[in-house]
């Protein structure tokens, strides 16, 4: 079989409108097509345009194009394809959208815009709606792009003159495209269409160096010769420009309207949130993308083209409609800003185009079809009793006809877990570089790795393909981010074991020899084998090194003050004798905790019938794909509801992860029963939030859902009130008025509470009283200490929603001294891009004066201001105005901590946030970001010396943690902070700073288990250490393999707590699919954590064995059949000896690290076996 499988000959000239060269490719099923154009292209010496129904399908063509792509997968870059394939994105935003698209899309646009005018090959996908924008005429990049080249002589004030005329941005540190800053003789910029931001070091008025440089750290990398800059919107923003703008304007609409916001803004040279809807303004005619195709071009339309964009007009017009009497934004006419339906498919008739469809068409010149069939259905089947049944026979009868069979897996490592499962049901593929090595190669089956979706049956002349994906073996979509999901989903112990990394100089606590403070990784030589070790510092300077594979013995120390936590001394006894007090207190705690635990389950709750039919309906009504975590919880309310105990849940998730779903469902469950609900909420915005969503997404059900709170009247309150008693209102939003002793239910059965912390202490005892009696289910960004630290100890359900919705970013934090220019810069970003800013100032007394010095710095702000002292209507009024984007500045106070979400608000300034508590810091971030911009946090401080140390604590902790799902990390801050003893009371403080949180709640757990199966806790088990392994054989991850000590220090820490071997295969699959396959040291390491995971489950505590033999040690619990040891001893004395009543000495001559592993995994697993 050749790697050209077919001919597919396209027209090489443009023709005329009258001679239509109009082609069709049918039969294309599965992931085909991008196989056809890709064979096509390599045929073809011009660019393709590859027209697409929508943005999906865009961006999977784009990565199934570049796996077939001929030579893609090729070693070295001369044999790759130069063959670029590029996607020319929309703006993300609704026809005659309010808001702008982000600078980062923008950029991309332009490049490709660029590369249009430049390419005569390659491959363009373009969606068909943006294929209908009106662009930018063909000549308005060449007219603002600027060349810079290594030497050139460079006039500063000119060059940063055409900078701003291009539209960029001066600020002082440059984050984002369009920006640059002067330093002296170093200039920073950011060009649109670069990924990279760059460095340009003058020497005098030459240019010296052009550098790539990190935005984060800021520090320079690899010099290149030359770089191109493209101005920083699509239309111009000089003052010409301007003028032409402002003279347009006045044409096309009344002169009424020239007061209006988009035209004073766009004069004074500020670009409103959704001016690109007004860019044939500032030309005097624009352009469409035809205009900017290379003639030589040719036209492929992928999927159903014509409807799609019959779709689009039709909405278009809707919006054009629904907007276009609104006095404050003229709107153009569609035709201005689109092409209609009929000028586009006439514009489409000009070119020579080719119809791509997975129907058999009639065949004719021009119409072939290309013989690509759908696979049966060949998904493994676990459930069937040989669960590869179907994909063998699949299989077997290609043989016999002499196809050839093509795996795909997405990643490395998921090849390997792929292959694994092949290799169970007999078939051994090999290894394939790319698709095209394949093809062209003598292997009949094979296994390669790609971002494909589809399986499909490929027959030409030149012979057989089958090709199948992963998604269609395995039934589902497999990528490394739900792996990484389903992990999170599954183990939230693991989150909070591996909260935050180890930095150097922290305390920490081994589990033999006490509190000591890191101080790095070291690798070192021990006996010829080369292992890496954490070094931990104790008292008197005295060093410990601890292995990697023994890393498991090592916590992070939390219990109090880091700075002084109390060092052991090595070899003292005093390390022992505070574990042992520590154990005694500890059986006391679990007991009085057992007997809370016990008080509840012993007073039945109401086990919800779940009618799953109807419940099934309400869930498929949700518009997004639920997040594994989000699954994950729901499922857990749902067994709480339909068991008899009184539900007690918490659900911890990071501000728009979708903890209010897991409420809604809830909700719906107990309406549905007849039972009522109560959601209980801190602030009045919020409970109208809450009220609003609650009634859009029960709307198709009859239940009655009511608000209680200031917005609504006094005799509206009443009337709730007595439809509450008399059972007709199903579900209730309220603030804490819901708590008070005159509102009565008829029959509740949930209270749904939001952010329990923001409640007083009479509420939270109400709530107290309420526990007993109905299910509760708590929602929280941030768990206070004592709530997180009541769910770790089992006294309530903890579920972690740590899972990002899709194209979330995190929010970039800033913490920064307070002054004008930082102030104005971070505004301007924001409002240049078309965004809204919450400026936090939580004084009322000088809000106002606060609001006016805003309004000095930023003049071109549209400023608001709202605190919690103003009325409610007027609170109201604005709270509206700033979400429809009447304001772009909110100067507020923390009244919007848990208030509406704005999406398009994606930057908070919160001045003097030294005197936020951390829990409100996390919680006020989470105000932006709610898109997939990105968001910034700006925190403002005076000067160090007039901050507490608490504070500056504070400010890092939340600073460090940038990173999606940061809150539950948040948390466990927080008990460093205020010091963990007084979650459990002042007699208990005393033990945990001795021995540390960490230890503390293990050694708790224990008790409590031992408890719970009516076990005295054994004092020896609360402090029982973890098996030990050593081989004596080089182990560990090498820096030439992951450079980074921090990266490495998280894997063993991940390594350390695998508990059992799915965990071991997931470790390795990420290792590969980061690092690449693993080094022999690498393989050595995962080795000894599988042994050391199976000596652990048989009562093993340490094995030590060298070339010559060793020992096994066991537990005084081992589950090892004694019987068998002495079976084992008395038929190979020569290999197997007693020595001492535990331990089991082992004689061998082992000389590779291969065979020492294979000797004591045979001796392991054959111990498992006679294990009771």
């Amino acid at each position: 079989m050749t790697a050209t499988l077919l001919s597919l000959p396209l027209p090489t000239q443009k023709k005329s409108a009258s001679v239509q060269d109009h082609k069709q490719w049918g039969q294309l099923q599965g992931s085909s097509a991008a196989l056809c154009i890709t064979q096509a292209q390599a045929q073809y010496n011009g660019p393709i345009v590859l027209v697409t129904a929508d943005t999906p399908s865009a961006l999977k063509l784009e990565k199934e194009l570049a796996f077939f792509m001929p030579n893609a997968g090729a070693k070295t870059s001369a044999e790759q394809s130069n063959v670029p394939i590029t996607v020319f994105p929309d703006w993300e935003t609704l026809p005659y959208d309010s808001f702008s698209p982000h600078q980062d899309i923008v950029s991309q646009r332009l490049e490709t815009l660029y590369r249009f005018t430049q390419q005569v090959n390659g491959i363009f996908i373009v969606p068909v709606n943006t294929l209908m924008q009106r662009l930018a005429p063909t000549d308005y990049l060449a007219k603002y792009l600027l060349m810079l080249n290594k030497g050139d002589t460079l006039d500063r004030d000119q060059f940063r003159r055409n900078l701003e005329q291009a539209g960029y941005l001066h600020v002082s540190q440059v984050m984002s495209h369009s920006e640059f800053s002067v330093r002296g003789s170093i200039i920073d910029l950011f060009p649109m269409g670069s990924d990279k931001p760059f460095r340009i070091d003058l020497f005098d008025d030459e240019v010296d160096s052009i550098r790539f440089f990190d935005t984060e750290t800021q520090r320079s990398g690899d010099a290149v010769e030359k770089i191109k800059l493209l101005p920083a919107r699509e239309f111009p923003t000089d003052k010409e420009s301007i003028t032409l703008f402002r003279q347009r304007f006045l044409e096309k609409f009344d002169a009424n309207n020239a007061s209006e916001s988009v035209f004073s803004q766009v004069t004074k040279g500020t670009m409103p949130s959704g001016v690109e809807y007004y860019l044939p303004l500032f030309f005097d005619k624009t352009a469409t993308l035809f205009d900017y195709l290379h003639p030589k071009s040719v036209l492929l339309l992928h999927g159903d083209v014509q409807d799609a964009s019959e779709f689009f007009w039709a909405d278009i017009q809707e919006r054009y409609e629904q907007h276009r009497y609104n006095p404050a934004r003229p709107l153009l006419p569609p035709e201005d800003l689109f092409l209609p339906i009929n000028t586009l498919f006439g514009a489409i008739k000009q070119w020579p185009r080719v119809t791509l469809t997975q129907d058999v068409i009639e065949e004719k010149p021009g119409s072939v079809n290309l013989g690509c069939n759908k696979l049966d259905d060949i998904a493994i089947n676990t459930q069937k009793k040989v669960p590869a049944e179907q994909l063998i026979a699949t299989i077997n009868n290609a043989k016999k006809r002499g196809a050839k069979v093509l795996f795909c897996a997405e990643t490395q490592g998921r090849r390997e877990g792929l292959l694994t499962v092949l290799q169970k049901a007999g078939i051994k593929p090999k290894a394939a570089e790319s698709f095209n090595t394949f093809v062209s190669g003598s292997d009949n089956i094979g296994i390669t790795v790609g971002m494909v979706e589809n399986s499909f049956n490929w027959r030409s002349d030149s012979g057989e393909l089958l090709f199948i994906t992963e998604t269609e073996l395995l039934g589902h979509k497999v990528s490394q981010r739900r792996r990484r999901d389903k992990r999170s989903a599954t183990d939230e112990s693991a989150i909070i074991r591996n909260l935050a990394e180890l930095t150097t100089g922290q305390p920490v606590v081994h589990l033999d020899h006490g509190v000591g403070r890191y101080i790095g990784m070291q690798t070192l030589d021990a006996g010829g084998v080369t292992t890496e070790y954490l070094c931990i510092e104790y008292a008197k300077q005295a060093k410990l090194y601890v292995p990697v594979a023994s890393l498991h013995f090592i916590s992070r120390y939390t219990g109090g003050d880091a700075d002084h936590a109390p060092l052991n001394s090595l070899g003292s006894d005093a390390w022992s004798k505070a574990k042992q007090k520590a154990a005694e207190k500890v059986r006391d705690v679990a007991a009085e905790l057992l007997d809370v635990y016990a008080r509840r389950a012993a007073k039945p709750g109401f086990a919800y019938n779940i009618d799953w039919d109807e419940y099934q309906k309400f869930a498929d009504s949700f518009p997004f794909e639920e997040t594994p975590d989000q699954a994950q919880a729901i499922a857990a309310v749902i067994h709480d509801m339909g068991s008899p105990q009184a539900m007690d849940r918490l659900v911890c998730g990071d501000v728009g992860f979708g903890k209010t779903e897991v409420a809604m469902r809830a909700a719906f469950l107990a309406a549905n029963q007849g039972k009522q609900v109560a959601i209980l909420v801190p602030t009045t915005l919020l409970a109208q939030q809450h009220h609003e969503n609650f009634k859009d997404r029960f709307a198709a059900w009859p239940f009655e859902i009511e608000v209680m709170s200031r917005f609504v009247s006094a005799k509206g309150q009443k009337e709730t009130m007595q439809r509450l008693v008399e059972g007709k209102v199903d579900i209730v939003v309220g603030t804490h008025k819901l708590l008070s002793n005159d509102i009565k239910f008829s029959d509740l059965g949930l209270v749904i509470i939001d952010e329990e912390h923001r409640f007083g202490v009479r509420q939270k005892e109400k709530l107290k009283s309420l526990r007993a009696d109905v299910d509760i289910l708590t929602l929280t960004a941030t768990p206070i200490p004592r709530t997180l630290n009541m769910a770790m100890s089992g006294m309530r359900d903890l579920s972690i929603i740590a899972t990002a919705p899709a194209r979330r970013l995190s929010i970039k934090t800033f913490v920064q001294q307070r002054n004008k220019a930082t102030i104005r810069e971070a505004i301007m970003r924001e409002i240049l891009r078309g965004g809204q800013v919450y400026f936090l100032h939580n004084e009322v007394d000088t809000i106002a004066r606060t609001a006016e010095e805003i309004a000095e710095i930023v003049p071109e702000a549209r400023i608001a201001m709202g605190h919690g002292q103003m009325r409610e209507r007027e609170l109201e009024s604005v709270m509206s105005d700033f979400y429809h984007q009447r304001y772009n500045v909110l100067v507020c106070t923390t009244i919007i901590e848990t208030g509406i979400d704005v999406p398009s608000a994606n930057t908070i300034i919160m001045d003097r946030a030294d005197h936020l508590g951390l829990a409100q810091l996390h919680q006020l971030r989470g105000r932006v970001g709610r898109s997939h911009h990105q968001a910034y946090a700006y925190l403002l401080t005076p000067h160090p010396k007039r901050m507490t140390k608490d504070a500056a604590k504070r400010l890092d902790a939340i600073s460090k943690l940038e990173d999606l799902g940061a809150g539950f990390a948040l948390a466990t801050h927080d008990l460093e902070i205020r010091g963990a003893g007084e979650l459990l009371g002042d007699d208990q403080s005393g033990q945990i700073a001795s021995i540390g949180f960490s230890l503390y709640m293990d050694m708790l757990d224990r008790a409590v288990t031992s408890l719970k199966e009516g076990k005295e806790p054994s004092l020896d088990d609360a402090m029982a250490g973890h098996t030990e392994v050593e081989l004596r054989i080089p182990a560990l991850l090498p820096d030439d393999y992951i450079a980074d000590v921090n990266t490495r220090l998280s894997l063993y820490k991940r390594l350390a707590s695998c508990k059992n071997q799915d965990d071991i295969d997931e470790f390795q699959v990420e290792c590969i699919d980061r690092f690449g396959l693993l080094p022999e040291p690498a393989k050595n390491l995962v080795e000894v954590a599988e042994i050391k995971i199976k000596a652990e489950a048989i009562g093993v505590l340490k094995v030590d064995l060298s070339s010559q033999g060793g020992t096994i040690e066991f537990k005084d619990t081992t589950k090892v059949d004694p019987g068998y040891i002495i079976k084992l001893v008395q038929t190979k004395p020569n290999t197997f000896k007693f020595e001492g009543s535990q331990k089991l000495r082992l004689v061998k001559q082992t000389d590779t690290a291969k065979a020492r592993i294979a000797f004591i995994s045979d001796i392991i697993a054959d111990l498992a076996k006679e294990s009771r």
